[in-house]
């Protein structure tokens, strides 16, 4: 049975990973490090990253549902170059973070950035979508310091829905035959990618009523996997692919103008 993280889930899993982060820049040997799947970046770019990031999402949260765009960080925006300074930094930044979002509760209106989506401009919206970011970003440094590790299963699983109910819903028209994409994780849970005249929306599956006509093509493996691929951080070949392959090539290509 599907179940969305509740709110003291989410704050959990955004402490958890920001934990779990700031280990292994812990024990990186130098912070010049090149992030392989982060092209151009080293390590302290990614710390850079993560924690300005976090404190400007603190300082929008903060701003409340009349904000229009992100807001500057709060605090210090510059990471430290000493390591030690650089940790308490990190977890200087979380926890700005987490504060902002307990002050909101889940259901405060907020300045999201995404548009028109399936998930809501809600501080509880960002709290799902920066668990997803710092989680991803978490795999990032892990694989720079040679310690990769699959996205923990709680936080995979419910990543697959976040980040099509983000980045592949729209109401631009389908431009090819009506299709869809079906998501399985071997973990039991599946979704649904429908394509058409309407644009594109997710739902879970197995649908009410009984099972679904089959996909245009079916994409497998562990959330994880379907994460990180949906990210961009691990290729295809990494996923078992039933039906038609051809129609990935076309969603990569459409753009609706929604999406731009």
């Amino acid at each position: 049975m599907h179940k969305t993280l509740e709110f003291p889930d989410l704050l959990r899993l955004i402490d958890e990973r920001s934990t779990a982060f700031r280990a292994a820049i812990a024990v990186a040997p130098s912070l010049d490090l090149p992030v392989p799947t982060c092209p151009e970046w080293t390590l302290f770019d990614l710390v850079q990253h993560i924690g300005e990031g976090r404190r400007r999402w603190a300082a929008t949260v903060a701003a409340g549902p009349d904000a229009t765009s992100r807001t500057p960080a709060q605090g210090d925006a510059v990471a430290p170059q000493e390591r030690e300074g650089v940790l308490a930094w990190l977890a200087a930044s979380t926890e700005l973070l987490l504060a902002a979002l307990r002050e909101a509760g889940p259901d405060q209106g907020c300045f999201t950035g995404w548009g028109v989506t399936q998930t809501p401009h809600t501080a509880g919206g960002v709290a799902r979508h920066q668990v997803q970011e710092i989680a991803v970003h978490t795999y990032d440094a892990q694989l720079t310091v040679g310690d990769s590790a699959a996205l923990p299963v709680e936080v995979a699983l419910d990543g697959v829905e976040e980040s099509l109910f983000i980045a592949s819903f729209t109401r631009s028209a389908w431009p090819h035959r009506p299709t869809a994409f079906d998501f399985h994780a071997t973990e039991d849970r599946s979704w649904r990618l429908t394509v058409d005249g309407d644009g594109a929306r997710t739902t879970r599956l197995p649908a009410i009523g009984g099972a679904p006509e089959a996909a245009g093509l079916s994409i497998r493996g562990t959330a994880s996997d379907l994460v990180l691929w949906r990210y961009d951080r691990i290729s295809a070949d990494s996923l078992q692919l039933d039906g038609d392959p051809e129609l990935l090539d076309l969603l990569f290509a459409w753009e609706p103008e929604d999406w731009a």
